[in-house]
C-alpha cells in the first residue's frame, strides 16, 4: 500500500493539533492487517478524540476506507501520551479496558462537591 494510510493519517492528524511536531506515526503489518500506532501531545488528546470520541470514530472510518481502496485493513490505536489523565490514574501502559474495581458508572456528585472539587 506503500504506506498511504500512514501518510492519510498524519496529514488529517497534524491539521488537527496544535503541535503537529510531535504527532508520530508508526506502521506495523501482520496477519491481521495494518495497525498505525498514532502519539502526540498530551494537550492534542482531546482534539483527535473528539467530544464522546466522534473525531476518533471519524478517522478511523476514513481509515478503513483508504485501506479498501488498497485490500488491507487498517486499525487505529491512538497512545496515551506520558503525561495524560489515563497515565497518571492507571499507569502508562493503560490499555483502553476498565480497571478492576472500578465502577463503569460515573458518581453522580452534587454541584456544591463538583465546585468544591474544582476549587471554586
Amino acid at each position: 500500500m506503500v504506506e498511504r494510510d500512514q501518510e492519510f493519517l498524519e496529514f488529517v492528524v497534524k491539521g488537527l493539533v496544535e503541535h503537529p511536531e510531535d504527532v508520530k506515526v508508526r506502521r506495523t503489518v501482520d496477519e491481521m492487517g495494518v495497525l498505525l500506532m498514532l502519539d502526540l501531545n498530551a494537550e492534542d488528546m482531546g482534539k483527535v478524540i473528539g467530544r464522546s470520541g466522534n473525531t476518533a470514530k471519524a478517522i478511523r472510518t476514513l481509515l478503513r476506507v483508504v485501506g479498501m481502496k488498497h485490500n488491507a485493513r487498517v486499525n487505529l490505536k491512538i497512545n496515551e501520551p506520558v503525561g495524560g489523565l489515563r497515565s497518571q490514574e492507571n499507569g502508562a501502559d493503560w490499555d483502553g479496558s476498565h480497571a478492576e474495581g472500578v465502577s463503569a458508572s460515573p458518581v453522580m456528585k452534587s454541584v456544591d462537591e463538583a465546585m468544591e472539587g474544582i476549587g471554586l
